[in-house]
């Protein structure tokens, strides 16, 4: 697990001044991201304040360690995730040190960019695309749907559950979503119709971004599973629940998941979540215990993610009268989360999957056992049958064309700087 130290200190000030009080990115989280100003070429970034220090110029001055320069001259994260946490944490210390000493501040600050003139790209080449169903409260609520008398199948409280999702349509915030195409039918229907989707829904998760891999056929053990994960970020899996209805059995999700998967620009690395992890909830009396290919008594104490979720809409008639966005959802990753991202993880790699540098996981819906953390509208307006209430009269069950979507998040603790992760945006367009 990752260590508190110098990094995380509170008096820590930047002679960045936005840096300082920012919301999501004051010195004492430092994310990693890729963009590219103007005609230049996609580069590989930290944020800082409102400003993008470039770490390719930074390298090419020479001011980090020659041995990182080749990886972070790259137009993604992928080779530099594969450096591994001793490094990750190194280049931390020295960006935290350069952007902290006033003595550094004339050879850094003309590497420095505006955040406002960039252009963000994803993070990595992702490969490989993995969602889970570890929100509990959410899995639940789905179930009960469903499975009025039997929500949670038998397997839920024994294995992290997941399928594998489409790597080419994940897209960075701000993405348009086009409506979907698909067959839908309905209860009271003899056959099914093929057309626009008419359920569509968002879903609220974290993703999580693998930093050095595995080789086939060698399992990850649970206590290593840590040094495995290169940073987080917001995640919404676009759901459409009339083509899922039909479509899921006996296989699960398909094309009404995989034509848009959003994330938010920036990865928060684990050492900048150290001062933010909880221990995991404990498990209700009668669950059973992980098996031991999944138990950890360290992940049991700080496998919490204490991340603060919210979920806003903005409508068209809403942003046409300059109203603010409505928040859907509030709620907290450590509650929400039965698995932990290392349980997460060493499944995954079980079987001896092997597991590559950027390859994403999702973590699945996070919903709170509060019906103000809802994750999704299809619990929110219960599957449509108790519409939502928005300004201005206007009503959801589902989302419409023009409707957006805002995902963001926060750590707050004790002792602790704030720390945030940026935003996860998509506007909903019509169906071609």
């Amino acid at each position: 697990m990752t260590m508190i130290d110098e990094t995380h200190e509170p008096a820590r000030k930047s002679w960045v001044e936005s840096a300082n009080g920012h919301p999501d990115f004051p010195i004492q989280n430092l994310p990693l991201g890729v963009f590219s100003v103007g005609n230049d070429s996609a580069r590989i970034g930290c944020a800082i304040g409102e400003m993008i220090l470039d770490l390719k110029a930074l390298a090419n001055a020479g001011q980090v360690d020659e041995h990182w320069r080749l990886a972070l001259g790259l137009s993604t994260l992928n080779a530099w995730f594969a450096h591994g946490p001793a490094d990750a944490t190194a280049l931390r210390k020295r960006l935290s040190e350069l952007l902290s000493d006033e003595k550094h501040k004339a050879a850094v600050q003309p590497l420095l960019v505006p955040m406002e003139r960039a252009t963000m790209y994803l993070p990595c080449h992702i490969g490989d695309y993995t969602d889970f169903y570890v929100g509990i409260h959410h899995a639940t609520n789905v179930g009960k749907q469903f499975r009025p008398d039997n929500p949670l199948l038998p397997n839920y409280k024994y294995v992290p559950i997941g399928y594998h999702g489409r790597a080419s349509s994940v897209r960075v915030s701000g993405e348009p979503v086009i409506r979907p195409k698909g067959q839908r039918k309905a209860p009271d229907a003899d056959v099914p119709e093929y057309g626009p989707s008419r359920r569509l829904d968002y879903e609220l998760e974290l993703g999580i971004f693998i930093g050095r891999g595995n080789r086939l056929g060698e399992p990850i053990p649970i206590g290593e599973a840590g040094e495995h994960i290169a940073g987080y970020c917001l995640l919404n899996d676009w759901s459409a629940r009339d083509l899922q209805a039909w479509e899921y059995q006996p296989l699960g999700p398909f094309l009404a998941k995989n034509f848009l998967t959003s994330i938010s620009a920036w990865v928060v690395t684990p050492d900048a979540l150290a001062p933010f992890r909880r221990p995991m909830p404990p498990r209700p009396s009668g669950d059973p215990a992980p098996l031991l290919y999944l138990s950890d008594e360290k992940d049991r104490e700080s496998g919490g993610l204490g991340i603060e979720l919210e979920v806003a809409i903005l409508t068209e008639e809403m942003r046409a009268a300059g109203a603010e966005p409505f928040v859907l959802s509030q709620g907290e990753a450590a509650t929400a989360m039965y698995w932990s991202a290392a349980q997460i993880l060493a499944h995954h790699a079980s079987n001896g999957c092997n597991l590559q540098s950027g390859d994403l996981i999702g973590t699945g819906t996070l919903s709170t056992d509060r019906a103000t953390g809802l994750g999704s509208l299809l619990e929110i307006s219960r599957g449509g049958k108790e519409p939502i209430q928005l300004p201005d009269e206007e009503v959801r069950s589902f989302l419409e064309d023009g409707d957006e979507l805002v995902l963001t998040a926060r750590c707050t603790a004790e002792g602790a700087v704030p720390i945030g992760f940026g935003s996860c945006s998509g506007r909903i367009l019509p169906a071609r």
